[in-house]
């Protein structure tokens, strides 16, 4: 062989940490894909539960709209909670790797929807839950009206997290 010989695992060097890279990349880019995915689903839920739910149950009687949340709020419980939770982490794991404001801010909106959560709407759903058939009228039906009105922040923070989670996305 030749002179360059001596440049063989300099070139092989090179190729790797090209190829670790472009992996790392690939690696970040897929982190911020599934947190962009988990605000999808969250947002999208969240605005269902808006603009579908809450007007279906809200045209019932007191206690037939009473008692379709009390089925409602268990169920969307079970997908809201843990969507809010995977986006926070995958969020904060795409800005620890990449320091992308976007995926900063979706991370901190998808969290900001479990103290809100906590802190408003939960006395209103313990409220409501507690209330019994027979006891439905004026007073829970001003209570669901609150919880919607309420529920529309989270709708909010999870679109708000979409376009973050997009925006982090985008090249540049």
């Amino acid at each position: 062989m030749g002179s360059l010989d001596c440049f063989a695992p300099l070139a092989m060097t090179l190729v790797w940490e090209r190829a670790c890279l472009e992996h790392a990349v690939m690696a970040d880019e897929m982190i911020g894909l599934l947190a962009l995915v988990a605000a999808a689903f969250y947002s999208g839920a969240a605005l269902y539960v808006n603009l579908v739910e809450q007007p279906a149950l809200l045209a019932l009687d007191d206690r037939a709209a009473l008692a379709g949340w009390k089925i409602a709020l268990k169920r969307g419980a079970l997908i809201q909670a843990p969507l809010c939770v995977i986006g926070f982490l995958l969020g904060l794991i795409g800005w620890i790797e990449t320091r992308a404001v976007g995926a900063e801010l979706g991370s901190l909106a998808m969290l900001a929807g479990i103290p809100w959560t906590v802190a408003v709407i939960l006395p209103i759903n313990k409220a409501l839950q507690a209330t019994v058939p027979e006891a439905t009228g004026e007073r829970s039906r001003v209570q669901l009206q609150r919880w919607y009105s309420l529920h529309s922040v989270r709708t909010a923070l999870g679109l708000l997290a979409l376009i973050a989670f997009f925006a982090a996305l985008l090249p540049g």
